[in-house]
């Protein structure tokens, strides 16, 4: 099968006249043009290029060829601009699902790519918990949405994106070793986020899991809604808290004290997916914005362990 990038390797290399510069002007190593080019003469089953001193030139059936691969370059670009045409054209409101702490990992800059995509749409942005987003979804409310997992429902598909460790977090760098065993957990003041929802939050349900391994209970010291909250008493030395690594990260800078994170042992994580219902057809821009959301909050995660 002759594929875009080949055609626009062999374009690269009727205009240069050589492998190398032909590289160099699409960025590519020289090996890998060649093998474009040799996988589209095996695809046409023809040569395309005759080797002369330093350079190459095309045979006579490459310059037959190449007002065809010129068309067919055109025609996608045309065919790019004009989706990039709609784009900007599309109005209406992209309604859009996300998981409760969305604030602290993409929500800003997912606005910003949605606004330049999208400059004539308006913008919702949906959710403060990740159950609350999922029954939208259910319901039909919502096309689609960013949600942390697990999910009970096969009514919905499921597309994995990425997850983020969950890590103990306290101001004291002394307090803990290098991880934060079950029988730590169970000794440990702490402070938890989600308090609304208590039992029926998943990394609770985690954490409740673990301690009772170990025959103890978990009884948090402190529990407040939101995540930020939690850092900033944990900030300052009142009680640990528990929450994703990226969090702490980003949350870092507009705390009093320097946080230190600590893995759990055994490890915990949040894991986030797309979710829709299994018999929707997605819109276009909201497919578009699945594709925003989930390059984002992989850049983030990825950009925090490395």
């Amino acid at each position: 099968m002759v594929t875009l990038h080949q055609l626009r390797c062999f374009v690269a290399t009727v205009e240069h006249g050589s492998f190398t510069k032909a590289a160099d002007a699409l960025g590519l190593a020289q090996p890998s043009l060649a093998q474009q080019i040799r996988l589209l003469e095996r695809a046409l089953s023809t040569v395309l290029f005759q080797r002369v001193g330093r350079g190459v030139v095309p045979t006579e059936a490459a310059s037959a060829f190449e007002g065809h691969a010129r068309q067919a370059l055109d025609a996608v670009e045309q065919g790019s601009r004009a989706v990039a045409d709609a784009d900007r054209a599309v109005t209406g409101t992209i309604r859009f699902g996300l998981f409760g702490a969305a604030h602290l990992y993409l929500e800003t800059q997912l606005v910003a790519d949605m606004r330049e995509r999208f400059p004539s749409a308006r913008l919702a942005l949906i959710g403060q918990n990740s159950m609350d987003t999922i029954e939208l979804v259910r319901r039909g409310q919502l096309e689609a949405a960013l949600v942390a997992l697990p999910i009970d429902d096969s009514a919905l598909r499921v597309t994995p994106v990425t997850r983020d460790e969950v890590v103990y977090v306290t101001a004291d760098p002394d307090r803990t070793q290098q991880f934060v065993s079950c029988d730590d957990l169970a000794a440990a003041t702490l402070v938890l986020s989600e308090v609304t929802w208590g039992d029926a939050d998943y990394t609770r349900q985690q954490l409740r899991s673990a301690v009772q391994s170990v025959g103890g209970t978990l009884q948090p010291a402190i529990e407040v809604e939101n995540v930020e909250t939690a850092l900033e008493v944990a900030a300052l030395g009142l009680a640990d808290a528990i929450t994703a690594r990226s969090v702490v990260r980003r949350y870092q800078d507009k705390l009093p004290a320097r946080l230190h994170c600590f893995s759990l042992e055994p490890r915990l994580y949040d894991h986030f997916a797309i979710v829709c219902r299994h018999n929707a057809v997605l819109s276009r821009p909201v497919q578009a914005v699945i594709e925003m959301a989930a390059a984002r909050l992989r850049e983030l995660v990825r950009a925090t362990t490395a």
